[in-house]
């Protein structure tokens, strides 16, 4: 017989005094088992705590407790996120123009778009996942943004050629200011969704939603900016996705400070 043998006929209450000469073999040889079986015989005191006691704990239990709602279906969330990111992509477009797709060739535009597609995919559904105590994350939610921002450098590379530009710094920081507005705008409506759920990392949930909204930045000055140098595209228009994971870190970051601040207090 062994511990496991002692463990299930624990749970199953099989095990019962006096042991049989296998089981008493083995817990004479095992002081773990020994001290496991001889548990329910340990005398236990019958004093309870005091009226006044009892109602000091309860008191301090139900201090932090507020009346909440139940959270709503992960896919409503998910289309949220999802619309928001059109919808704020789609304003962006509008408002500084089209000229990208006309220099494009279709193999770059469908290749840079749907990875933006699937990038966004990925955050939102990871951010649901967030939102939802004991949810179950493939993708461990730390290192996903990580890996989104690389993977799309990597497909740049790929995709568009290293050249020259003259007057690099001057255009690329021409873009970053007209993708930097786009994506703080989509932070507004984001944070608006985030708030209905029960965060529990601030700094994770935070750098996910700064490169959430940076993507939307990144896919308007895709769609909107003919340059196509690999250099200016991962600088300009990658570089708003970089910027907006790193407000959205330090975000949290201070959030996540302010919380352990109030439980200190």
């Amino acid at each position: 017989m062994k511990c496991n043998d002692i463990n299930r006929a624990l749970i199953e209450g099989a095990v019962a005094l006096p042991l049989t000469p296998e089981a008493r073999d083995h817990v004479n040889n095992c002081e773990r088992c020994r001290q496991l079986v001889g548990a329910p015989g340990v005398p236990v005191s019958e004093a309870s705590p005091s009226p006044a006691t009892l109602l000091q704990i309860e008191r301090r239990l139900v201090a932090d407790l507020r009346p909440v709602q139940p959270i709503a279906p992960k896919r409503y969330f998910f289309a949220y996120l999802v619309a928001i990111f059109i919808c704020v992509v789609a304003v962006g477009v509008y408002r500084i123009g089209a000229f990208a797709l006309a220099v494009m060739s279709p193999l770059q535009a469908g290749a840079i778009l749907g990875a933006l597609a699937v990038s966004t995919g990925l955050l939102a559904y990871s951010l649901v996942n967030q939102m939802v105590p004991g949810s179950r994350h493939r993708i461990p939610p730390a290192l996903l943004p990580l890996g989104i921002t690389i993977s799309l450098g990597i497909a740049i590379a790929v995709l568009f050629q290293f050249q020259h530009e003259q007057n690099f710094w001057t255009r690329s920081w021409g873009c970053i200011r007209a993708g930097t507005p786009i994506g703080a705008l989509a932070t507004v409506p984001l944070w608006l969704v985030l708030r209905r759920g029960a965060i529990l990392s601030p700094i994770v949930t935070g750098a996910a939603t700064g490169l959430l909204a940076g993507l939307v930045g990144t896919t308007a000055l895709e769609i909107h900016c003919p340059i196509l140098d690999a250099w200016h595209i991962l600088v300009s228009h990658l570089g708003v996705a970089v910027l907006g994971t790193m407000a959205g870190f330090f975000l949290g970051l201070a959030a996540e400070g302010s919380k352990t601040m109030r439980r200190r207090a």
